[in-house]
């Protein structure tokens, strides 16, 4: 395996543990962007502007606390701990398992040799029956936006020791409003600006209309429909930047998210049939597989959706299929997808618009968390659990094609409306199992109910 990400390591745990003989080249630390500079870093980011936000709020449910002030040096700390330590995990189940590890960069050449340059100056070369590339991503930048100073991509600004005072977003998607989020919910004045003409582009419509609805709550301001066109900086260390038609917005900190881009840059692939798209991509087919015999390719590396938990999904696929166990192509337009701003976003399955314009006559509910005791309890009201049903002949609804949700702790409660989806299960078989109660997940099963006409609370 080449590449260290989740995978690359999720290939070699897995193919070890059915008794493949593995070695990983890793250039930097396993683990990949996702637990370095990306998902797990960006988590724990949310998880102290969570606190911040229940303390600032603790007087609504009884609980004096004096106004509450971010040490976001301890934060930076307790972030790092966090990830060394699923580093360190990582490394001693790659021990456990008999993986070896190569601390360098592998370049692959013909009949499946993978070159090591090794981080200490040496070199090997190792020949595998199969390879697996999982070179992963690096952050997209904009012309005129070079990173430094207060110009940062997501690798920098999971760096940050201190909460910047006033905060620029390039870029409304996944990435940008977890950012925007977080620096919100941290004391920041965050302004998103978004070339599109909404935020979040792709989720259903009544979704990112909750999050924009938050977001203006928190005061962040949301610039849709401005294209950046370059930045001066000051002399306190911030930066004015430009963008529409003569705007401008003097800030402490730019965070650059406009996407990542698949890192191919230093596979080598001279003297191999493994093809590389105009877009950077590596090509492959339906099982992973390269136009190279015996090589695969998974991850951010290939034009699928750029998720952690899909890179798990195609490692184990490419491994099943070297092994000959004739695995299923992965279903991607039913991968479970994960936003973590507040309000939390979750979905399996195409939104109300998206099944409309793939010509599928759908029935729809929508019932608001609001009306949830475990919501109020919580004292989160903003967001909805929505789903979308194939309609039957006699115009009842059917097969569940979509849930999508959007609210508190919704990541932690797509199992259920997952698993619908991708069993092609009907509403009225959903319907015959039992919620807990109070519980936040009672709103899928209510959501569902009320779908065979019939429903108690919603």
């Amino acid at each position: 395996m080449i590449g260290g990400g989740p995978g690359g390591y999720g290939a070699a745990l897995y193919a070890a543990s059915a008794g493949v003989n593995v070695a990983l080249v890793e250039r930097d630390a396993l683990g990949g962007t996702c637990l370095n500079r990306g998902c797990i870093p960006a988590k724990a980011f949310l998880e102290t502007a969570s606190v911040h936000r229940h303390v600032a709020h603790a007087a609504e449910f009884g609980i004096n606390a004096s106004a509450p002030s971010v040490d976001f040096a301890v934060t930076q700390a307790r972030k790092r701990k966090i990830v060394d330590g699923l580093v360190k995990g990582i490394g001693g189940l790659c021990k456990s398992r008999k993986v070896t590890v190569f601390n360098g960069t592998g370049s692959l050449g013909a009949n499946r040799t993978v070159n090591v340059s090794m981080s200490d100056g040496s070199s090997t070369v190792l020949q595998g029956a199969n390879v697996i590339l999982a070179a992963g991503s690096v952050p997209r930048t904009v012309p005129g936006f070079d990173r430094g100073g207060p110009i940062m991509t997501s690798d920098e600004v999971l760096d940050l020791d201190y909460v910047p005072a006033r905060v620029a977003v390039i870029g409304g998607g996944a990435i940008g409003c977890e950012f925007a989020s977080t620096f919100a919910d941290l004391g920041s004045k965050v302004t998103i600006l978004e070339g599109l003409p909404k935020i979040l582009p792709g989720l259903d419509t009544d979704v990112a209309n909750v999050v924009v609805k938050s977001f203006k709550k928190k005061n962040i301001d949301i610039r849709t429909g401005v294209m950046v066109k370059g930045h001066t900086p000051n002399a306190s260390g911030g930066t004015v930047v430009s963008f529409g038609e003569g705007e401008q917005l003097e800030v402490d900190a730019v965070v650059v998210s406009v996407g990542r881009r698949p890192f191919a840059d230093l596979l080598g692939l001279q003297g191999t049939a493994v093809k590389v798209t105009e877009r950077g991509f590596v090509d492959v087919d339906a099982w992973c597989r390269t136009g190279e015999p015996g090589v695969y390719a998974i991850g951010d590396l290939v034009n699928t959706p750029q998720l952690a938990h899909v890179g798990y999904a195609e490692a184990i696929l490419a491994v099943k299929h070297m092994l000959g166990e004739g695995p299923a192509p992965i279903a991607y337009d039913r991968v479970p997808w994960a936003i973590y701003c507040h309000p939390e976003v979750a979905w399996a399955g195409p939104g109300e618009d998206a099944a409309k314009e793939q010509g599928l006559d759908v029935v729809v509910a929508k019932h608001q968390f609001r009306a949830n005791s475990r919501a109020q309890i919580l004292g989160e009201l903003d967001g909805l659990v929505k789903i979308v049903a194939k309609r039957n002949a006699d115009g009842s609804a059917g097969q569940v094609l979509g849930v999508h949700m959007v609210g508190p702790w919704v990541t932690e409660q797509l199992s259920g409306g997952y698993l619908a989806v991708n069993w092609e299960a009907t509403v009225d078989e959903i319907a015959e199992f039992v919620q807990p109660h109070p519980s936040l997940s009672e709103l899928f099963g209510e959501t569902v109910l009320s779908l065979t006409g019939r429903s108690l609370n919603a």
